[in-house]
């Protein structure tokens, strides 16, 4: 059984990666489009595909999984600024891996780079964005627990 302290937690993590599932689709879509397709270098189209996956991460957070959080006046701005910070950091986390495996490591197949920018650079940006979202962008007051323990 679930204790009382845990189930936000859980409830926020669960409402956190239905988001980033529909955010990674997105990311994950347009970055094969734009490597495809369209021709694209892999930093370029990760760097647009990231901009497609942060819109629908921030307004399924805020319309979702942190909903009850006060959006209103200069503070929206801020938080939607904390929130942008975040995700930037998370998107030069997979800029690097990408680098690392096209440029540094020579693996510079299409399905190299897919498993590099959406695969092992989403994983580590995931963590990072969980971390920062709860804690500079969407923080609540009455949050019980802490992710850390």
């Amino acid at each position: 059984m679930v204790s009382l302290a845990r189930r936000p937690l859980t409830q926020e993590l669960l409402g956190f990666a239905t988001v980033g599932v529909l955010a990674y689709a997105a990311d994950l879509g347009l970055f094969l489009w734009l490597r495809g397709p369209v021709g694209l270098d892999p930093l370029t189209a990760k760097a647009l595909s990231f901009v497609a996956g942060c819109s629908v991460a921030y307004t399924g957070n805020a319309l979702g999984t942190y909903r009850h959080h006060p959006l209103r006046g200069p503070r929206r701005y801020a938080d939607f600024l904390a929130f942008l910070a975040v995700n930037l950091a998370g998107a030069l986390v997979q800029l690097l891996c990408v680098a690392v495996s096209h440029y540094g490591l020579g693996l510079t197949s299409r399905r190299a780079d897919t498993v590099s920018g959406a695969g092992i650079g989403m994983a580590l940006a995931t963590v990072l964005r969980f971390w920062g979202t709860r804690t500079w962008v969407f923080r609540g007051e009455g949050r019980v627990g802490s992710w850390t323990g």
